[in-house]
């Protein structure tokens, strides 16, 4: 059944009544699926005009224009707004704002929460933009006002049934924006445009064939006109790739597909068929150089798992990073990161890009804190490899990485009785946000050490099952211990090392801030904050819920925010 309902915000009507238009003019929204928590009777209509001003001239903490320009996005580093996952384009989650620092960060309070209905494993980055908040929670998307929590809007599709794997857990990690559209990915891998002053759904496009393996769980990156996304299923036996769609008309500009078809550079690692169920998903947002005018997205382990069998060769593109032209689609240079994966070892950690003086020279450097245990660095003109250093001590799959920048393989692998192998099926690190401080010079990230025992069995691929051909189990005797790190670009130890007490499991990742702080979220269901240059424990927030979630930091009315999702709940956090 369609439900038309009417839409007044503070922002929508304010907008209205500095126009001088009528407050009684209604916007109707018949979408079936937008739902509002603004209120709708005549006494809040009669006082619109004079709530919407009043809000607008005393606290002035949500515009009442929403238009992202082209330049915003391009400006570095993030400050007031935080305008893409990471930030900004160079995904070091580094943020100009110095407020709350480390003299005055213990005094930080709670400032407001905001309850997510839907959801008790929020994986979302609060995008912000003049103190518009938005975030997400399935196929929900939830427009706040970022100084009070104060819901603005509420978009809501249902969720869908008979995904499989991470898609079946409809997770979303946020928006992307450009003018006055917001884009959102659903479980199901549709694109959506929504108006961010109402939350009325402008298009959607699928951008799948509608294989129920495909998902996705990513936030897109607005880059040159372009939404770029990406899909999950890379486990389940998918064709990976990124696709752009224009942000106006949602129309496909350009797909490149990260496993080649028959003929194509790589496709000796794809016999037959298996080319379409080979993986390298592209499940996290990418970073963009405007420069270089190259986008750097990682791509995902290939298909089968753990048996190598049916995929001979270095199985490109997968577990590489891809520079890509974000106008055509085209390849410029790729780095693979871990030929032949048998271990799940997914490339999709952030490309940070970072400028800096490197072994002696000022370089443009890709940093990329990987799943197989190694910290590399490259040249992102070109692709270079520069250097990898392990930042763990329990890695038995590989003795090294070579001067080309391929690992030096033991004899470890997954077998039918069971091999222990180091990182485990987590990884050294994973998804949770690294970052980089361009005035400390360090990069911060979480490292797990652990380790799993992988089994191989040969297996058929299925529409509607996974591919893992057949799995792992917990290493007895192993116990998983995540620590935060500080790196130097050019050191082959850790600064200083951080470890993880509590027995929660988290998947939060880091922030650090020009006031000398790294915040991140531990595995003790609190967000801390430590000194970035000695990673000295400054202050924490126990959240009572875990955190699968990295904090970001806005400002509305010169007053810093620093935010972060946890568990089905967003929280915020200022000094007095």
């Amino acid at each position: 059944m369609t439900v038309c309902s009417q839409v007044f915000t503070p922002r929508g009507i304010a907008g209205w009544c500095a126009k001088g238009l009528p407050f009684l003019l209604a916007i109707f929204v018949c979408a079936g699926n937008v739902q509002t928590k603004a209120a709708g009777s005549a006494l809040f209509l009669a006082g619109a005009c004079f709530i919407g001003s009043a809000h607008e001239s005393a606290n002035g903490s949500v515009s009442v224009k929403v238009d992202v320009q082209p330049s915003e996005l391009r400006s570095q580093p993030a400050g007031a707004n935080w305008l893409s996952y990471n930030g900004d384009y160079t995904g070091r989650r580094f943020s100009s704002l110095d407020q709350i620092n480390t003299e005055n960060v213990q005094n930080l309070r709670a400032q407001w929460v905001f309850h997510v209905p839907n959801s008790d494993n929020l994986e979302v980055t609060p995008f912000v933009v003049d103190g518009l908040m938005i975030v997400t929670s399935a196929n929900d998307a939830y427009a706040l006002d970022g100084q009070t929590g104060r819901s603005i809007w509420h978009y809501s599709r249902p969720i869908t049934e008979g995904l499989i794997d991470d898609a079946s857990q409809h997770h979303n990690r946020g928006v992307a924006m450009l003018h006055s559209r917001a884009y959102m990915e659903t479980d199901n891998a549709h694109l959506l445009c929504l108006d961010a002053r109402s939350g009325h759904l402008i298009w959607g496009v699928a951008y799948t064939d509608g294989n129920k393996n495909y998902g996705a769980t990513s936030a897109p990156l607005v880059v040159n006109g372009k939404v770029i996304v990406g899909t999950s299923g890379g486990d389940d036996g998918v064709r990976g790739f990124v696709a752009a769609y224009d942000a106006e008309t949602g129309k496909l500009a350009w797909r490149f597909w990260t496993i080649p078809g028959p003929g194509e550079f790589g496709s000796s690692s794809w016999p037959g068929e298996i080319y379409k169920h080979g993986g390298g998903t592209t499940w996290m947002p990418g970073t963009f150089d405007p420069g270089l005018n190259t986008l750097y997205w990682g791509t995902s382990n290939p298909s089968p798992d753990f048996d190598g069998g049916p995929r001979p060769g270095d199985d490109l593109y997968t577990d590489c990073v891809l520079a890509l032209d974000p106008d055509t689609g085209k390849l410029k240079w790729y780095f693979q990161f871990t030929p032949h994966d048998l271990f799940d070892y997914d490339a999709t950690e952030t490309p940070m890009l970072v400028d800096a003086e490197y072994q002696g020279q000022p370089r443009k450097l890709l940093v990329e804190a990987n799943r197989n245990g190694f910290l590399y660095v490259l040249d992102r003109t070109d692709g270079q490899f520069l250097s990898a250093t392990p930042f763990v001590e329990k890695l038995n799959w590989a003795k090294g990485i070579d001067s080309k920048g391929r690992p030096i393989r033991t004899e470890v692998q997954p077998t039918a009785e069971g091999t222990r192998v180091c990182p485990g099926f987590a990884g050294a690190t994973n998804w949770y946000s690294p970052s980089y401080n361009p005035a400390l010079g360090l990069v911060y990230f979480f490292a797990l050490e652990d380790c799993d025992v992988y089994l191989r069995k040969p297996q058929e691929f299925k529409e509607g099952r996974t591919y893992y051909s057949t799995g792992v189990r917990h290493s007895s005797g192993d116990h998983g211990q995540k620590i935060l790190l500080a790196f130097a670009l050019d050191s082959t130890k850790p600064v200083w090392r951080y470890v993880q007490t509590g027995g929660a499991h988290s998947s939060a990742g880091t922030m650090t801030t020009a006031g000398g702080l790294v915040f991140f979220g531990d595995t003790g269901q609190s967000l801390e904050a430590v000194d970035g240059r000695s990673g000295k424990a400054l202050w924490h927030f126990n959240m009572g819920q875990a955190i699968h979630a990295s904090p970001m930091t806005y400002a509305v009315n010169k007053k810093q925010y620093v935010a972060i999702a946890a568990g089905s709940d967003i929280f915020s956090f200022g000094l007095p």
